[in-house]
């Protein structure tokens, strides 16, 4: 079991011993805050669970149908209750003891399906928690549903499984993919945190186009074990909240080695004693950030918010320098995703797939192609055509094998020339991290998310930090106008920079607290939490 951050819980019951009580809506409240409610008795992790709940069943099951969440843990309330007898019992595990959390259905859990959004895994059992799973639990987190998704974590926001995720800012629009569950989930106000993968955008894409915070941590900073794999070299599993200091408090929990990740042997001796000692509002004095402006020019509405957010990081004492990176870096960057990720999805979704108890369940590649080509129209279970993943599935048939020459010249000379690169802007301009929108344009269309965007050097934002394998930090940096839609700003640096990455974001978002609570999802009566 995880030891208890020490000034995180001294801050916790400082808060709950104040004389000066306070009061915050459910879907505005920190863990900290959380806790210090249910440290003073004001609050249980029943009664958390329950008014979670209670949204699902008014967002989820009724009113807008967000098509967020696949399945809701029918023993959340029953693992909440425990959870409090053991409070009264012997304190709390630590911070997030009774803390509800949303998990992407691609990370395993023994006790609920894990389907990766395909209908034919709608029933998978696997045989062990994923390490995330096991560590959040044994944390003492309540996961109270698992999120929908892309299907197998690529393509547009739909599985055929659980349907169109629905963006709750405007209903029509994107709420972007693979982690489109978690992100519209999270920010509806269905869970505290929750989990998201990324591959190449993946939980960044959400977290800007949900207007919440996310990070897509350093490669093997924390385990994938028990997670259905995209591409290896790229996957990563991150924290996705409505707060910076909440992305800090799960990262204390999921960092780590895991026995099933060799690639967490990398993180032996830089993972951070606490993530969320560094978080203060002064953060940004003296730091220095290089302004990664070949990826704006794209929207007028993003830039100018992105324009708003870099006059406010000079004005807390930020420096901040425009990067122009080498155009040979930027196309050698945009081609690198899908030279590595279709070879080793064929694989490694097999490798996955063959750890599963049931024999009936889909063993190949070819089995989950030929299943797909089954489901033509709606059915009557409610499963639903994806021809966007379906393309891809057909793509990666053809694609090569992780033994060719293009993929291991990917592997091997593509990601050492944008990583070398980029180190040395940082060490040319003695730059903190990098900052970019995270997304160059506002979310899709809905109807228009199908469509193929012409492929342009300058749009690949997102795949810089999975092809270097470097940490990237989403905070909320404001709306464009006429819809309102959100834009997200990354803090990209080195590997296992997270602490410096989380103390800049943070100073950030406390001088320009930018998330707000969807339209579509407002507060339900009852929701207002003491402390």
């Amino acid at each position: 079991m995880p030891t208890p951050p020490r000034h995180f819980l001294a801050f916790v019951l400082a808060l709950a011993l104040s004389c000066r009580a306070a009061t915050v809506a459910l879907t505005d409240a920190t863990v900290i805050e959380l806790q210090a409610a249910m440290t003073s008795g004001a609050l249980t992790a029943e009664k958390l669970t329950t008014l979670f709940l209670a949204r699902i069943d008014a967002y989820e099951k009724s009113g807008p149908k967000l098509h967020a969440i696949i399945t809701v843990n029918p023993q959340a309330l029953d693992e909440a209750r425990a959870l409090d007898t053991e409070r009264k019992a012997k304190g709390p595990r630590g911070p997030l003891h009774g803390i509800p959390i949303l998990l992407k259905d691609n990370i395993d859990t023994v006790d609920l399906p894990t389907t990766g959004g395909f209908y034919a895994l709608r029933d998978s059992f696997p045989l062990q928690d994923a390490e995330q799973t096991r560590r959040l639990r044994a944390a003492g987190c309540v996961i109270i549903a698992k999120a929908n998704l892309s299907e197998f974590a690529s393509g547009a926001a739909l599985s055929t499984l659980g349907g169109q995720i629905l963006n709750p800012h405007v209903l029509t629009r994107s709420p972007s993919g693979s982690s489109g569950g978690t992100g519209a989930g999270i920010a509806a106000g269905f869970a505290v945190f929750g989990l998201g993968t990324d591959t190449g955008g993946s939980i960044r894409g959400p977290s800007s186009a949900n207007g919440i915070a996310g990070l897509k941590p350093t490669l093997g900073l924390n385990g994938r074990g028990g997670i259905i794999p995209l591409s290896l070299a790229l996957d990563t599993v991150g924290p996705m909240a409505r707060h910076v200091a909440d992305l800090a408090a799960a990262l204390n929990v999921m960092a780590g080695p895991d026995p099933r990740d060799p690639a967490t042997a990398a993180a032996a001796g830089h993972i951070a004693p606490e993530y969320t000692a560094g978080l203060k509002s002064d953060a940004l004095r003296g730091a220095r950030l290089g302004l990664l402006r070949d990826f704006m020019k794209h929207d007028a509405g993003v830039d100018a918010v992105v324009e708003s957010a870099v006059a406010i990081l000079r004005a807390k004492g930020a420096t901040v320098v425009d990067i122009k990176l080498p155009t040979f870096v930027l196309g050698v960057n945009s081609g690198l995703y899908l030279a590595i990720r279709d070879p080793e999805f064929k694989t490694q979704v097999e490798d996955y797939l063959a750890t599963l108890p049931r024999k009936e369940l889909p063993k190949t590649h070819a089995d989950i192609v030929a299943l797909s080509e089954k489901i033509t129209a709606p059915t009557k279970e409610g499963w639903v055509p994806n021809k966007n993943r379906l393309t891809a599935y057909a793509r990666e048939q053809k694609a090569g094998t992780i033994h060719d020459l293009p993929y291991r010249s990917a592997m091997d000379d593509g990601r050492k020339i944008v990583r070398e690169n980029l180190q040395w802007f940082i060490a040319q301009e003695k730059l903190d991290a990098f900052i970019v929108p995270t997304a160059s344009r506002p979310p899709r269309l809905i109807k228009d998310e199908g469509v193929t965007l012409p492929h342009n050097i300058y749009s690949g934002t997102a795949i810089l930090a999975n092809v270097t394998g470097w940490p990237d930090l989403i905070v909320p940096a404001g709306f464009t106008s006429d819809p309102a839609l959100p834009v997200g700003l990354s803090f990209i640096g080195p590997a296992f920079s997270e602490a410096r990455l989380l103390a800049l974001g943070y100073a950030f978002e406390q001088a320009h607290p930018a998330r707000a609570l969807p339209v579509t999802t407002p507060v339900l009566p009852g929701e207002m939490i003491e402390y």
